[in-house]
């Protein structure tokens, strides 16, 4: 792949032009961006980088009008991704029309922009008006889904990335911030009230309460504590 880049650098890369589109010729940096996110395994059958090459491939492919985003891209080893191709069973002509669907008259699809402290393609970021903690941050999906196990790949990545880039953040903001706990209430009887999914990202400080063991086996408050046999 090396040789490669040297000779793109070297003669350009209209050689290939007329085959990215179905080939899903991605640049290196970005190549390499999907790889790490992976941890350099294949995201289908989780087989290692050192056992079976990886490729990048295009969730929505291309032709189908699928993008370059990050959120579109994922890591497979040859055999899968020579397996799936350009097609799967899944039906892709309103794919990107799905992502537009909003429901009316719901608190998180009517959200303002000046209530947006960070966002992506997919999902945005917003504080939490009644927080836990200081700086706790709800990360929600543009559009309207209810659960979690409803996400579409390219949001679940579009939600990953938004978590990393605002935990970041707020470690800035705060640097006595030490710890986070990440949940979803996905259904009513997991404690959901609004129903349009939302992912909390809770900020922890030493010293917030007098013993955090157990984090969010809290839900069910006299399974919070236990002792490991």
């Amino acid at each position: 792949m090396e040789k490669v880049e040297e000779y793109i650098s070297i003669h350009g890369d209209s050689k290939w032009a007329g085959k990215k589109r179905s080939t899903g010729y991605i640049s290196g940096p970005i190549r390499y961006g999907v790889f790490k996110r992976a941890k350099f395994r294949c995201e289908l059958c989780g087989v290692s980088a050192d056992e079976k090459a990886l490729e990048v491939d295009h969730i929505i492919p291309r032709n189908k009008n699928g993008t370059d985003d990050l959120s579109n891209l994922q890591a497979l080893c040859y055999s899968c991704n020579a397996s799936k191709g350009d097609s799967d069973d899944t039906d892709f002509r309103g794919m990107a029309e799905s992502y537009n669907h909003r429901e009316r008259n719901c608190l998180f699809c009517e959200i303002g922009d000046n209530s947006i402290i960070a966002s992506n393609e997919l999902c945005y970021a917003i504080w939490d008006n009644y927080e836990v903690t200081k700086y706790h941050t709800l990360i929600i999906p543009k559009r309207h889904v209810a659960g979690f196990f409803e996400l579409h790949q390219p949001e679940i990545n579009a939600v990953h990335s938004l978590l990393g880039q605002v935990k970041e953040k707020i470690e800035t903001m705060d640097d006595k911030v030490s710890g986070f706990n990440v949940g979803v209430n996905s259904g009513e009887d997991a404690g959901q009230t609004i129903f349009h999914c939302h992912i909390h990202l809770i900020p922890r400080r030493k010293g917030d309460m007098e013993n955090p063991k157990g984090g969010v086996r809290g839900v069910i408050p006299e399974k919070r504590i236990y002792n490991a046999k």
